[in-house]
């Protein structure tokens, strides 16, 4: 990504926000949950402290979603067209999960993993070189040091 601000919304355009720094890392997800949560192949997340983003308009709403872990999951949402906006996985109020695709410009951010590809669709080509994991993947291993850190400060 880009030093520049990136700015995003929902598709009426009564909630804009921007990203106030780039983001820690971002997860392209192949699990059924965000497939079904989606209605597509994969979900793209920038993962950024709730505090990184700046809101304009109207406040999203979270509605708590069930995932195959059972662990919480709300996403937030546009109260007027119900556009998902993020996510907060596992209750932790300092993390969020933007969806790239909310972005003016979701070319700006490119994934930094694949993760469960194991349910990946198979006429999915993932990028070649790029890291891909079955499940999941160690943080330490693939992150770096700064956003390690603004991780640790948050979760």
């Amino acid at each position: 990504m880009t030093q520049q601000r990136l700015f995003g919304g929902c598709a009426c355009g009564a909630v804009r926000y921007s990203l106030k720094s780039p983001p820690m890392f971002t997860h392209c997800c192949h699990c059924r949950d965000c497939q079904r949560q989606t209605g597509s192949a994969f979900v793209i997340n920038a993962l950024i402290e709730t505090d990184r983003i700046a809101l304009e308009g109207e406040i999203p709403t979270p509605t708590r979603v069930p995932t195959d872990s059972g662990q919480p999951h709300d996403i937030y949402r546009c109260a007027i067209c119900k556009t998902a906006l993020w996510s907060d996985y596992g209750e932790r109020p300092g993390l969020r999960f933007v969806r790239v695709g909310t972005l003016d410009d979701p070319s700006a951010i490119t994934p930094d993993v694949h993760i469960f590809t194991r349910s990946r669709l198979p006429w999915v080509a993932l990028p070649p070189g790029s890291p891909a994991f079955e499940i999941y993947y160690q943080a330490i291993e693939l992150w770096p040091e700064e956003s390690l850190a603004r991780r640790a400060r948050v979760v």
